[in-house]
């Protein structure tokens, strides 16, 4: 009787992970149309004003929205319909950018005007991101998240990879506003389909009598209160985030600090920086692949800590690279990417399955917050260190403390237990926590 009945399983496991690929598919080519657009925005910030200043702000401008807003916008993720957040999310960038489109177009376009897109096109993504991330272990079987986070981390290296070049052929062919109808075009790629798929809500959790209100409702401070204890009373999430957080801190600063490094280092050219970045983005499809075919061990937390000892050797070599051996530096930048989604991959998986579908938006948002506010602060410590002990003694530094972060995580018991939920001795935020973790039985950091 059991051989039968498998390919009734399995055509049940395909038919429905079609509405999520069908979204997954749309929220791709979006964005794709976005990543292109960026990069011309970005550019005609460089052609117009030449001014490094300009540009740092107009990176500020896309980071705060997320870093701020992030906290506020996952309770209300987890508050509303997560179908009509992502819808009008991506609405509204939509809309951003025909208006800009519409002011390139009458020759009214001013430099404000760019900020309020970026700023927008960030605002969007503070609430699709938790929203979309949050939907994703309701549409998917528990088995199958790790996986569907290599196809992400494969998404994001490709785009890494495609979208740049793309954008400046595009750049040199088309007027700005038909390169930014490009992105109101892609933009309905992901629209439309959440018009027809059913995105599934998590059980609304009883947590008016955990928050003490009476009238069986939570407002949105007590949502927000809520979502702060649910983390701080687990401490494997804790030390998921300072980990992030030590992370993020050590290693955003090498985007930065690349173009001096090819420049001052390998006496290189813009060619030489260009194939440093495609070897990243390649790494990162590579290793996404490997964890979409794999899917990791079956504790995912080893294939993310395993990934993490690879990108702090590949972020040491790299700056250990000798001057005459820029191949060197190629190869250890291909590992590194390759290593970063088998990082980032299954601890996204992690959360997905172990923490309750009502909270995942709180939880994510805070998670992201958290460690994109170590952006500012290492770009801030890392240019002085850089300029006074060179760019390589960045690399190599950030190399070996990663490599330090994963190691010990390796011997940190509640860490290595977080699959297993939360433990009867921790506060319960929702009444929802016990089936998070029973879906950790079915069973995977830019």
């Amino acid at each position: 009787m059991n051989s039968p009945m498998e390919p009734v399983t399995k055509d049940k496991n395909v038919k429905s992970l079609r509405p999520f690929f069908t979204l997954w598919s749309g929220q791709a080519v979006s964005l794709f149309g976005s990543q292109m657009v960026q990069f011309g925005l970005i550019w005609w910030l460089t052609k117009t004003t030449g001014s490094a200043t300009i540009l740092a702000a107009a990176s500020l401008v896309g980071l705060l929205p997320q870093v701020l807003l992030g906290p506020f916008a996952g309770v209300l993720v987890d508050r509303w319909p997560r179908r009509w957040v992502m819808f009008v999310a991506d609405s509204l960038v939509a809309v951003a950018s025909l208006v800009l489109a519409y002011l390139f177009w009458s020759g009214a376009v001013e430099l404000w005007h760019v900020f309020a897109l970026l700023f927008v096109r960030a605002l969007g993504g503070a609430f699709h991101w938790p929203a979309m991330q949050a939907s994703t272990p309701l549409m998917v079987p528990a088995e199958q998240l790790t996986r569907i986070q290599g196809l992400n981390q494969m998404l994001q290296g490709g785009l890494s990879i495609v979208a740049a070049p793309l954008g400046a052929l595009l750049v040199s062919l088309l007027t700005m506003p038909a390169l930014l109808m490009i992105d109101v075009a892609t933009a309905l790629f992901a629209i439309v389909p959440l018009l027809f798929i059913v995105v599934p809500q998590p059980k609304k959790a009883d947590t008016a009598a955990d928050a003490g209100d009476s009238d069986n409702k939570t407002s949105f401070w007590t949502d927000m209160r809520l979502g702060f204890r649910y983390i701080l009373s687990w401490p494997a999430v804790l030390m998921l985030m300072g980990m992030a957080m030590l992370i993020n801190f050590l290693l955003t600063p090498l985007a930065a600090l690349q173009p001096l490094l090819i420049t001052q280092h390998f006496q290189g050219e813009a060619i030489h920086l260009g194939i440093l970045e495609a070897a990243f983005g390649l790494g990162i499809v590579v290793g996404g692949i490997l964890l979409g075919v794999w899917g990791g061990f079956q504790k995912r937390v080893y294939t993310s800590l395993l990934g993490l000892v690879g990108l702090g050797i590949g972020i040491f070599f790299l700056g250990l690279a000798p001057a005459s051996m820029f191949w060197l530096a190629v190869g250890s930048a291909l590992l590194a990417g390759s290593m970063i989604s088998l990082t980032n991959g299954p601890i996204m998986a992690i959360f997905q399955a172990v923490v309750d579908p009502a909270m995942q938006g709180r939880v994510f948002t805070l998670l992201n917050s958290a460690a994109m506010a170590m952006a500012p602060l290492s770009l801030i410590v890392a240019g002085p260190f850089a300029d006074a002990f060179g760019v390589r003694t960045w690399f190599m530094m950030g190399g070996v403390l990663t490599l330090v972060v994963a190691l010990t995580g390796f011997v940190n018991r509640p860490l290595l237990g977080i699959e297993n939920g939360r433990t009867p001795d921790q506060p319960a935020a929702t009444s929802q926590s016990e089936t998070a973790v029973s879906l950790t039985t079915v069973v995977q950091p830019d």
